[in-house]
């Protein structure tokens, strides 16, 4: 049996799976509040509960670097180190990756119904992926084709510069750059984060109206949660807006990294976000912003856009990381076992 985990800094994801026939197959899984709890070793022990069978290998996807299978998070007070979890939690094989490593991990798991095809390109052609992840924060990673098989490298891309690209971003750059009183990355776009900040220029800097009713809601509910529904429905031109801009910074963005990494196996969305605003991402303004590269748009054009639209994606990575890892270890594989 596997366990795999997602950690991030409002929630932590865990996952129980085994294989059959060489797959993964789900057994059961569970979402807690991460501020509610002294640290992960808990949060682990908690979902376990009375689990009698021995837990072959775990993989923990954590946000942020992880060094010599250590790591301090950003926004929790939590210092993890995998050799003290796998002596506390009594599982030998127990490993630390980067969250977008776990979903990259987790691609090739995932069936055809659970992805999503933005932009066909070449579908017949190898080399190079990249996946760019707009959620809380903002992820990237380059999935380096090794001749085989697509391998995670993870990065702090999502930090890099924001490049505005047009009079309109100028003017939301300039904003930002007041209202964070220094350098503005690229996450305070393109991200949850960023899809609030760009809701807030649009509506003070720009005047779009921000009806009592959708004032309320946004006052009440998730923020995040009213735009996208909003705009999606196209019930507030400022909610509409906010949706279009924020696609127009991810295609960019989405563009920069297919440059980077000469991604002609395709470029992936991750992240929770784009799966609920898939409407938007239709629209053309996304595809448009990832094409607008001068000189080197018809390189782009032949790459695949795909959405993830599994939210256990980096769970599943994380288990075939877990099992991976330990079969090098061990000689033994549970994938190859259950054929």
């Amino acid at each position: 049996m596997i366990l795999a985990g997602d950690v991030g800094g409002t929630k932590v994801a865990l996952a129980l799976y085994r294989f059959e026939q060489e797959k993964l197959q789900h057994l059961r899984d569970e979402k807690y509040p991460a501020q509610e709890h002294a640290g992960l070793e808990e949060i682990v022990k908690l979902f376990l509960g009375d689990v009698k069978e021995k837990i072959f290998a775990a993989c923990f996807g954590v946000p942020g670097p992880v060094r010599d299978g250590r790591l301090k998070l950003t926004n929790l007070p939590w210092e993890l180190d995998s050799r003290l979890l796998a002596r506390d939690l009594d599982i030998e094989h127990l490993f630390l990756i980067n969250d977008l490593e776990a979903n990259g991990y987790g691609i090739p798991e995932l069936g055809a119904e659970q992805i999503l095809t933005l932009h066909a390109g070449d579908a017949s052609a190898l080399g190079h992926r990249g996946l760019i992840s707009a959620g809380t924060g903002l992820g990237e990673a380059l999935l380096i084709w090794n001749g085989h098989k697509h391998v995670p490298v993870a990065s702090e891309g999502g930090h890099g510069d924001y490049a505005a690209r047009n009079e309109l971003e100028i003017d939301l750059l300039q904003y930002l750059l007041r209202e964070v009183k220094g350098r503005v990355s690229t996450e305070r776009v393109v991200s949850g984060l960023g899809l609030h900040n760009i809701y807030k220029f649009l509506r003070d800097v720009k005047g779009l109206e921000e009806t009592e009713a959708l004032r309320l809601r946004m006052q009440n509910e998730d923020p995040n949660l009213v735009i996208g529904q909003m705009g999606e429905a196209g019930e507030s031109e400022l909610c509409v807006q906010t949706l279009d801009l924020f696609a127009s910074a991810y295609g960019a963005e989405a563009g920069n990294v297919a440059l980077k990494v000469i991604a002609t196996g395709g470029i992936y969305l991750g992240g929770g976000i784009a799966p609920k605003i898939l409407k938007t991402l239709q629209n053309g303004k996304f595809m448009q912003a990832f094409l607008d590269k001068g000189r080197l748009s018809g390189l782009l054009e032949q790459m695949p856009v795909r959405v993830i639209l599994e939210s256990r994606c980096a769970l599943l990575g994380a288990a075939a990381y877990a099992e991976a890892r330990a079969a090098e270890i061990t000689g033994k594989s549970e994938r190859l076992a259950s054929a």
